[in-house]
């Protein structure tokens, strides 16, 4: 029997730094463990809030009142120990609580399972004497004759297997039954109804087996590479050029770890990414693999996260293989052997919104410790921090410099928009030259990808006397003319407005529409290529739910011809007939006001060209720009990413940028703009006179004011020798005191820990 009090602290979704005990029964504290989840009251209105157990003590909270907790919703723990360790280390490094790491890990409801009414046989009939008997005595009579012929399709169902279950709107449907003679079975006690769970996932079988993969050579060789690199070394970098095979790699290096009985993360940037990679390796290990993204239902998170937490490996019902975006890292691993971070340079595997702010592949590391796991990298463009941390010699690095069966790269064409038009060699926002290519592809029956990295029809509406443009009421932006939806639309806050026909500034009538997006682009291909069947890939066709899959797929089997995208077109597809590449404006990627703009520029344009001539004969790509003789558009026709690397590490050496130094971006937002101002103002100073640090700001932002909030940005620039643990310990003190203390409660403060 327990003597003192027993108390939990709790976790609760909210961004409070602090977590919460409450008091809980001698009969609770014998069946509570971590990991559980509980409902407690909380606030001085006893709001009923689901919480997490973090941790089980006798260690009375210093208020003399303390709650109980009301249930216990568990009977076994939903979050691992190491899961909760991981989560720590995420709320420390990202600057967030524990509560919001929570609310980003844990789906709606753990649990919640489907329920499906089957029906089988009573035990009195199960067995296969008194089941024939029961068909006998039914055979004996020509009224009973149709209800023999439903026994018998009920048999025929079960497949034999009198102790198996039907579903019951099976039997209805194809047993031809119909309810009123079910229920009369029911009522004589032939059959009976049980209601049972089922999954709201697919089922698949794998078709083939690893094993029956033939690598390359030079795949050979690198699947070596990496496997003696990984005794030494925990993460191994796989920079293969695009098309060189890398995903057969992958499922070669998955299968070993597979029949050890380890589980294996596979991460991807994009949902879109997901289709082609879930396909080839369902193909090869079936219902072991697992899919886990924003895009599909609450009810199969939570189905996939059981499989997850339920993991055995002689478990049908288990996922051993989970394919996902990042939030897949959150799921509760117990025994993670490997994790594959595909497309490892792509900036979508940073989270900016809400908290926690965290970076899928960096805490894919972190995660891979707390398991004594293996990390392989791979991308045909790393980031310069993986490539820095090769030459630091923390990772291993394996090459593959030729495409799979040694097809070529694609042969890169630059397009001088200015010499162009000069010319008159321009046709809306095509070159005559691009043009002429896409005819030729069309005419082979060959397919285009165009990329165009804005959506929309056109950028924005624009008075030719004054310059005035309609802006979004919430946001310092210009609207996007949406042409399918005849919207001005804004692309922060999704604010929009019917297109005016007046200039708002001098009234003038003469408004024009002023650059282009891929609404555009998909609608003047459709006037000049009238034969030509075209789809577009961007945020506005893809919000459904398969949305991805279908454009994807139809596009696989050739259904299209042009496909026009954003970035969502750049990343690890791969299409058998792609002959050609067009990128429509270059010199928007590289002068984007960014440190990361040129390498940003580069990886997008090398990955978009990388989709070109991947099979059969060697592809084209065409890149328009008024900056043909540009370095980063040179680097890219030459596939120099060696030079690229120095250039640029030179250049973050000496203006202090990562991954030389660490960055902490500071958001400090407010209605009003003269006390964002002032904050931002007296924090600086403040952060100056704490902090032994560069400190960069306030200023405002190429976007000022976004959903009604103003900002200002400060910067910090710590070097690895100063501490970075540290100096965020004593920046979470600091903030905690403006807050309070300078009177500045109102102002919301937004902490990013390596901002991409």
């Amino acid at each position: 029997m327990i003597q003192n009090p027993v108390f939990v602290d709790v976790i609760l979704s909210l961004p409070l730094a602090d977590k919460f005990t409450y008091r809980i029964s001698d009969e609770e504290a014998q069946r509570v463990q971590s990991g559980m989840r509980v409902t407690v009251p909380f606030g001085e209105s006893n709001k009923l809030l689901t919480g997490l157990i973090y941790r089980i003590h006798q260690n009375a909270p210093a208020e003399m009142e303390y709650k109980s907790i009301l249930e216990i919703i568990d009977q076994t723990p939903v979050v691992s120990p190491t899961q909760l360790k991981f989560w720590e280390w995420i709320a420390e490094y990202y600057m967030c609580t524990l509560g919001e790491v929570m609310q980003a890990a844990l789906p709606t409801e753990v649990y919640s399972e489907k329920k499906v009414s089957c029906v089988a046989l009573s035990e009195t009939f199960s067995e296969t004497e008194t089941w024939n008997s029961l068909l006998k005595q039914y055979e004996a009579s020509k009224k009973t004759q149709k209800l023999l012929d439903l026994l018998l399709q009920f048999q025929i169902l079960c497949k034999n297997d009198l102790k198996s279950q039907v579903l019951k709107s099976e039997l209805l449907i194809k047993g031809r039954f119909s309810s009123a003679q079910l229920n009369n079975l029911i009522r004589k006690n032939i059959f009976k109804l049980i209601e049972t769970h089922a999954s709201r996932l697919e089922v698949f079988e794998n078709q083939a087996h690893a094993d029956d993969i033939s690598l390359t050579e030079a795949q050979e060789e690198a699947l070596t590479s990496i496997k003696l690199q990984h005794k030494n070394l925990q993460t191994v970098l796989l920079h293969g050029v695009t098309g060189s095979g890398k995903t057969e790699i992958y499922i070669k290096y998955i299968q070993e770890f597979i029949e050890q009985g380890k589980q294996v993360l596979f991460l991807l940037p994009e949902i879109a990414l997901t289709t082609q990679i879930v396909n080839r390796l369902r193909y090869y290990f079936g219902d072991k693999v697992g899919v886990y993204h924003s895009k599909i239902s609450d009810l199969e998170r939570v189905e996939v996260w059981n499989r997850v937490l339920d993991f055995k490996v002689e478990s049908s019902s288990s996922h051993q293989i989970i394919l996902g975006a990042r939030s897949a890292l959150l799921l509760p691993f117990s025994d993670l052997g490997l994790i594959i971070v595909d497309e490892e340079h792509d900036s979508s595997y940073k989270q900016t919104d809400p908290a926690p702010r965290y970076h899928a592949r960096d805490a894919a590391l972190m995660l891979a410790q707390h398991h004594q796991a293996k990390v392989l990298l791979g991308s045909a463009t790393p980031s310069l921090e993986s490539y820095y941390n090769v030459q630091q010699k923390k990772f291993g690095l394996t090459e593959l410099k030729t495409r799979y069966a040694n097809v070529l790269l694609p042969e890169i064409l630059t397009v001088d928009l200015k010499e162009a038009h000069k010319k008159k060699e321009i046709t809306s926002h095509f070159s005559s030259f691009l043009l002429e290519h896409i005819k030729q592809a069309l005419d082979r029956k060959e397919q285009i990808i165009l990329f165009q990295n804005r959506r929309g029809f056109s950028i924005r509406l624009e008075c030719e006397l004054c310059g005035w443009s309609p802006q979004c009421e919430h946001c310092d932006v210009n609207l996007t003319y949406h042409k399918k939806s005849n919207l001005l639309k804004c692309h922060h806050c999704g604010y929009q407005i019917k297109p005016v026909n007046r200039c708002g500034e001098c009234g003038s009538l003469n408004l024009k529409l002023k650059g282009f997006g891929t609404e555009k682009i998909n609608d003047e291909l459709e006037t000049i290529f009238p034969k030509a069947k075209i789809a577009r890939m961007d945020l506005d066709t893809t919000r459904g739910k398969n949305s991805h899959q279908k454009i994807i797929e139809d596009f696989s089997q050739q259904k299209v011809d042009i496909l026009v995208g954003t970035q969502m077109v750049t990343k690890g597809l791969d299409f058998n007939h792609v002959s050609l590449v067009g990128i429509l404006n270059a010199d928007s990627l590289i002068a984007f006001p960014d440190f990361r703009a040129f390498e940003r520029s580069f990886q997008v344009m090398a990955q978009v060209s990388g989709r070109a001539g991947r099979k059969h004969t060697r592809g084209k790509v065409v890149i328009q720009t008024c900056h043909p003789y540009h370095s980063c558009i040179r680097y890219v026709m030459e596939n120099n990413y060696s030079e690229l690397f120095v250039s640029q590490m030179q250049e973050r050496q000496l203006f202090r940028y990562p991954p030389y130094i660490r960055l902490i971006k500071i958001m400090v937002k407010h209605q009003r703009e003269e006390v964002v101002n002032k904050a931002g103002d007296q924090l600086a100073a403040l952060l100056r006179k704490e902090l032994p640090h560069t400190i960069l700001g306030p200023e405002f932002p190429l976007i000022s004011r976004i959903k009604s909030q103003y900002i200002k940005e400060l910067w910090i620039k710590t070097d690895h020798a100063m501490g970075l643990k540290e100096t965020k310990q004593r920046l979470t003190h600091l903030l905690e005191f403006f807050k309070k203390g300078a009177g500045f409660s109102s102002v919301k403060i937004v902490v990013n820990v390596d901002p991409s």
